[in-house]
This record gives C-alpha cells, sequence and structure tokens, in this order.
C-alpha cells in the first residue's frame, strides 16, 4: 500500500502535476445570494431569542436589530391565538435581550397578516367569548414591549393584521400595501383596537366611513392620512427601510429611546395639560442619567458618544 502511494510511475507524476497546477489556478468564487423577498441573515448577532417558531420566523439582520416575520404563507399570515402566544413570546425575549434596542415585524411580500383565522372564530358563542375574553391577550402585550416596534406593511393588512399594525410604535408601508378594517362585512366590528387607534390616526368622518363599509385603503393613501411614517416603491425597500430606521434607534441611548417612546405614547393616552405636566417630568428626570451627561459632553466636545445606557 505504502509503496503503490509512494513510487508513482512519471506519466502519474506528470498527470498529478498537471491536476495540482489547474487548482492553483482556481479562485475562490465569493458568495452571491439568490433574491429573496427579504434581506437574509447570514449571521445573527444575538442569541437570546434562540427558540423556534411554529408561525414565525426570527433573525438579527443587524447589530440591534430583531427581526420577527410573521409566516403562515398559505393561510396569508392569518392571525390565530397559536400565532400570538409565539409573538408575545418572542417580542417578550427581544425585549429582555440587552444586545436589541429595536425590532421590526414583518410579514411576506403578499400578506402583512390577511386577518383573523376566521375558521377559528365562526363557531364561538358569546358566553365563550366573554368568558375567555377571546383576543384580548392579541393586543394586550404589544402596549408593553419598552422597546420601539416597527411594522414593515407589504401586501395585505386586513381586519386584526390592521390592527396589529397601527398597534406598533411606526409603520413602513409599501406603495401596493391594503389596509382596512373589513369586520362589518362578517356581521362583527373590530375587536382589537381598530376602532380606537384608526379614529386616533386619520380622525372621526375618515374612520366612520372606513369601518362602517369595510372599504380599503392603499399604501399610498395610508401614507398621506398619517398612519405610514414612510412609503416605499418595492416590499424589499420597505423592509429594508425599517431595518436600517431600527438599527439608528438601536445605536442611540436606550434610557433616552425608553423615555421617547414612553411620552409620546402617553400623548394618546391622557388630556394635554396631563400629557405635558408628564413629559417635563420624564426631561428632568434623564438630568439623573449617565447617558445624558455622556451626550451633551460630546456635544460640546464635538465627538460622537459612547452611550452607557444608564
Amino acid at each position: 500500500m505504502f509503496l503503490r502511494i509512494i513510487f508513482f510511475s512519471a506519466a502519474s507524476q506528470e498527470k498529478r502535476a498537471l491536476t495540482m497546477a489547474s487548482l492553483r489556478v482556481l479562485r475562490p468564487m465569493a458568495f452571491k445570494p439568490a433574491h429573496t423577498s427579504f434581506p437574509l441573515t447570514l449571521r445573527p448577532y444575538s442569541s437570546v431569542v434562540a427558540a423556534t417558531y411554529d408561525n414565525l420566523l426570527i433573525s438579527t439582520p443587524k447589530p440591534g436589530v430583531g427581526l420577527i416575520t410573521l409566516h403562515r404563507p398559505r393561510a396569508l399570515n392569518a392571525l390565530s391565538s397559536a400565532l400570538f402566544r409565539e409573538l408575545n413570546d418572542a417580542l417578550k425575549k427581544y425585549d429582555d435581550d440587552d444586545t436589541i434596542g429595536a425590532i421590526v415585524l414583518t410579514g411576506s411580500e403578499k400578506a402583512f397578516a390577511a386577518g383573523a383565522d376566521i375558521k377559528e372564530m365562526k363557531d364561538l358563542t358569546f358566553s365563550q367569548a366573554y368568558n375567555t375574553n377571546f383576543i384580548a391577550s392579541w393586543s394586550s402585550t404589544i402596549p408593553h414591549i419598552r422597546k420601539p416596534l416597527i411594522a414593515a406593511v407589504n401586501g395585505v393588512a386586513l381586519g386584526g393584521g390592521c390592527e396589529l399594525a397601527l398597534i406598533t410604535d411606526i409603520i413602513y408601508c409599501s406603495s401596493t400595501a391594503t389596509f382596512g378594517q373589513p369586520e362589518i362585512k362578517l356581521g362583527i366590528i373590530p375587536g382589537a383596537g381598530g376602532s380606537q387607534r384608526l379614529t386616533r390616526a386619520v380622525g372621526k368622518s375618515r374612520a366612520m366611513e372606513l369601518i362602517l363599509t369595510g372599504k380599503n385603503f392603499s399604501g399610498k393613501e395610508a401614507s398621506e392620512w398619517g398612519v405610514a411614517a414612510r412609503v416605499f416603491e418595492s416590499a424589499q425597500e420597505c423592509v429594508d427601510g425599517a431595518v436600517e430606521t431600527a438599527g439608528k434607534i438601536a445605536g442611540l441611548s436606550k434610557v433616552a429611546v425608553t423615555a421617547a417612546k414612553e411620552v409620546v405614547n402617553k400623548s394618546q393616552e391622557v388630556p394635554l395639560r396631563e400629557g405635558l405636566d408628564f413629559e417635563r417630568k420624564v426631561f428632568h428626570g434623564l438630568f439623573g442619567s449617565r447617558d445624558q451627561k455622556i451626550g451633551m459632553s460630546a456635544f460640546v466636545e464635538k465627538k460622537k458618544p459612547e452611550w452607557s445606557h444608564e
């Protein structure tokens, strides 16, 4: 065996030398991923949310950013209690993760979420819905998430899907996105905040028209009416834009970001005078943080602040 390996014939040695020379000429090709609807995550930046889910995809597309993708493709991401149990769990884990500063929530190019899973609720009785406080958990966790949550809406966001987007802090959408509260066509009304949050976003008259008729509205209209902060031409640009904004937020002082979110949300819950008093108290309180000293000192010294998040 060893003799056969050591003593090559002249022809074999020549052939082997040519083969090795050919291999040296080859250069490793850069990996170029095929185009997909949403950004690929090539390496994780956070290990806290390590759980796998049946209805969600979890990734960290850039440092400080948690990305949650609703993933029920056959049902166009129809919302169910099982999906919300997973979503609430993933959001809580990101909220507790010190390496995450902001979260992006999205769906597919065809559907952010097509609405509630009608099969789950069609046979419910009043007593069942009332006694179990049906769908309360769908909107009870997200308002208590302290980190900024950005919705990247593509495709349809109808019924519960529209309500899910409305409960987030910032909405980005593509121009082809479709929003709506069509519950009236099923003999019910919005039950996860649509009548309240949509009215605050677009005003009573327009909300009445949309909810009483079940009429949909476009991503472009969502931007014009103040429902969405920005509108993009494509689904990919929408998700990329949301991730970019989340990255910017994640690079700021977590103390200040948390306070800013808190005071803006307070404006939706209390009268103006009370809101102003609350804002000033939080503003005063930030002078007790290390990051206030770091930020203002860096500004005066014309250098980039190195946040302590304290």
